[in-house]
């Protein structure tokens, strides 16, 4: 069995990685961590929720591809650093591209059995502005996604 982790550096990326790795001990499966780099938008706002329209535009920037390729190798060595707290070794996958297609496109080329992906629980209201990767891989693969919550 091989699993893909979607990472993005949060706590929920986090738990959803301990999830893959607890599943991984009970059947040998193999566990690559992934992370998409957007470069198009990037959000550095803060911890808590957008809440208006004019609060996403002062939260959403725009990053060059070198930051945005430094930002991905670091989520990648801290999540591949967790694991390994964890006991387990995982393999480590920097992705373009916008990052329900690019992981969806990735799993399934690849041939992942699952995909483990964890979930903000944001807002009905944040999600529209901001989309969830989540929602966005259960909707567009064609491969078995475990949502962590």
């Amino acid at each position: 069995m091989e699993l893909l982790v979607a990472v993005d550096g949060s706590e929920e990326a986090n738990e959803a990685l301990a999830y893959a790795t607890d599943i991984a001990d009970a059947t040998s499966a193999s566990i690559t961590v992934a992370y998409a780099v957007d470069p198009a938008i990037y959000d550095l706002g803060g911890e808590g929720p957008i809440s208006s329209l004019s609060d996403a535009d002062r939260r959403l920037v725009m990053e060059d591809i070198a930051d945005t390729e430094a930002r991905g190798l670091e989520v990648l060595d801290d999540a591949a650093a967790f694991a390994a707290e964890l006991g387990r070794e995982v393999a480590t996958e920097l992705l373009y591209g916008d990052p329900v297609v690019a992981i969806s496109d990735f799993a399934e080329s690849e041939g992942f059995d699952t995909i483990v992906v964890g979930h903000r629980g944001r807002s009905e209201r944040t999600e529209r502005l901001l989309g969830s990767v989540a929602k966005g891989l259960v909707e567009r693969t064609t491969v078995t996604v475990i949502v962590v919550r």
